[in-house]
């Protein structure tokens, strides 16, 4: 097949140059430039028309992420988005969805589930379009949820907990087999163990547990737990999220 030319936007060195030597002997993906200040992306865009792909990094000095949608947007400019963030606040998860953006990625990332993401989206045909806003939605209001909850998106935990939470609401054969089917997948998909998936995700769990708002938790984990005395179990924690999304957080949650 043709290589999806790439265009990368992010200012962090030694990420940009991981994702440049990852790719640099790839059969499916093409880095055709790397920019790292948000003022020069739209006048290379429409430069460079045959662009793909853009990997988009919503913190970026110059005009930042959001403001680049903005401008892509305004440009009449059709491209296919993945956004990359280690920090992403529920006001940036309601702007992503206006502008449409094909998929985003916590920070840190695995460059081996970039890769496949990038071909998913780019081979998906329009008759899929419909299926992709579900599951786009689906991640955003995931992630809202755990925000609500108080998990820090900058920990490795935050990624592996919405990640599984995920996995539980779209096959609930994993609900049965946490420790020893759910870990395992996390980690093949993030190249780490189930052991360390297991402790980010523990310790995930005590940071929110500790910095949550206190009516919000007790909403939605009072009824399975002590909750003066003890937080969640990671399985307890994963299984009642999901089961949150599954009947629609916004009723819980108010």
């Amino acid at each position: 097949m043709q290589k999806i030319k790439t265009l990368v936007v992010d200012d962090n060195k030694e990420f940009t140059n991981n994702v440049v030597k990852y790719f640099q002997n790839s059969e499916v993906l093409e880095i055709t430039k790397v920019i790292s200040n948000g003022q020069e992306v739209i006048d290379y865009l429409k430069k460079n028309e045959e662009i793909e792909m853009i990997l988009l990094d919503l913190l970026i000095p110059g005009v930042d992420g959001i403001e680049i949608l903005e401008q892509i947007k305004s440009a009449h400019i059709e491209k296919k988005i993945i956004v990359l963030s280690s920090f992403i606040e529920e006001y940036t998860l309601r702007m992503i969805k206006k502008y449409h953006v094909d998929y985003y990625m916590i920070k840190p990332i695995s460059l081996a589930s970039l890769e496949k993401r990038v071909l998913e989206i780019y081979n998906a045909p329009s008759s899929f379009k419909e299926l992709k806003e579900i599951n786009n939605d689906l991640e955003i209001k995931t992630s809202e949820l755990l925000h609500t909850l108080g998990v820090p998106s900058q920990i490795k935990g935050y990624q592996y907990l919405r990640e599984g939470i995920l996995m539980l609401y779209k096959s609930t054969e994993f609900i049965g087999g946490i420790t020893r089917n759910l870990y395992p997948e996390i980690a093949r998909r993030h190249d780490t163990t189930a052991s360390r998936v297991e402790r980010a995700i523990r310790h995930a769990i005590e940071v929110a547990w500790n910095r949550g708002d206190y009516n919000t938790m007790n909403k939605l984990f009072g009824h399975s737990i002590d909750f003066d005395r003890s937080k969640p179990t990671n399985s307890e924690f994963l299984v009642t999220v999901s089961d949150a999304l599954r009947l629609g957080s916004k009723a819980i949650l108010t």
